[in-house]
């Protein structure tokens, strides 16, 4: 029997029965509920998400955890490691309620519950009104039908997973999603999985590609309070292209990058070059200026 640890939204649900499947064999759903959930953290705080799901992992409650990769802390609790990343699904946000950006008209409200987006909308369109909205899809969308909000920022992969690839607008391609959005991340001790287990769910190419945006932000310094995409797409002889962006949250200042090469060293590589021409500096105004 493998005890699969999970969040108990929706969403989380449906990706621990899609990794409970593709495992075959005896599995159990283990709901666990995060600071998160309860609403017992800060809004920036990443932890949020993993941090009840690991310490199951390391009391032995759990064989695995299942989590949206892109809620994973660059470091992970000793003792654990990523076992698995599964083929991945669309990485790029989505608008819903509009076709697109320039659609919006002047002084539109978008509503979005990330930092990095609201950096990304607020340098692609400074005048609009990017308002935080908080809740799980449902909620966020109800808050759209209701006219809170003119318009949603979304993930396309959370929205093809609960069925609701209907709700979108448009596909956002301007804005650089977060460092592992649209894969999922299995995480547990070394050896929770057999070989064929791992044969299963593991994607080489995802694995890589996250790798790379991983090795980005943590090599940046960044954190849960400071603005930064990254996302990598795997190109033919074993290379991947990384395009990584880090900004101020009002999206007043900014820098991008993009490389080709392997992503074994490609994350460290990008983060590299931006920290020549600021990056450093950068985020560090961010960071302070969301804890103000």
């Amino acid at each position: 029997m493998i005890r699969i640890g999970t969040r108990g939204s929706a969403l989380a649900l449906a990706q621990a029965a899609w990794v409970a499947e593709r495992l075959g064999g005896a599995t159990e759903l283990v709901t666990i509920s995060t600071r998160g959930d309860r609403g017992r953290s800060e809004a920036a705080d990443k932890s949020r998400w993993v941090a009840e799901l690991e310490e199951a992992l390391l009391a032995g409650e759990i064989d695995v955890a299942v989590h949206s990769a892109k809620d994973v802390p660059a470091t992970l609790a000793e003792g654990l490691a990523i076992l698995a990343i599964p083929p991945r699904a669309d990485p790029r946000d989505v608008i819903c309620g509009a076709g697109s950006l320039t659609e919006l008209e002047s002084g539109a409200r978008v509503g979005t519950s990330s930092l990095r987006r609201m950096a990304q909308l607020s340098a692609a369109r400074s005048d609009i009104t990017v308002d935080p909205v908080r809740g799980n899809v449902d909620t966020r969308l109800r808050k759209l039908s209701e006219g809170v909000v003119d318009a949603l920022v979304l993930a396309a992969a959370g929205l093809e997973r609960l069925g609701r690839r209907a709700e979108v607008g448009g596909v956002l391609d301007e804005l650089v999603p977060a460092a592992g959005q649209g894969a999922l991340l299995i995480e547990g001790p070394p050896g929770a999985l057999s070989d064929d287990q791992l044969d299963a769910l593991c994607d080489p190419e995802a694995m890589a590609c996250v790798g790379a945006e991983r090795d980005l932000v943590q090599a940046l310094g960044a954190s849960c309070h400071t603005p930064v995409g990254a996302h990598a797409r795997w190109l033919t002889g074993g290379e991947v292209e990384l395009t990584a962006w880090a900004g101020l949250p009002d999206g007043s200042e900014w820098i991008s990058d993009r490389l080709r090469g392997p992503p074994a060293e490609l994350g460290a590589m990008v983060a590299q070059r931006m920290l020549a021409v600021g990056a450093a500096e950068l985020l560090a105004r961010a960071g302070h200026t969301v804890r103000a």
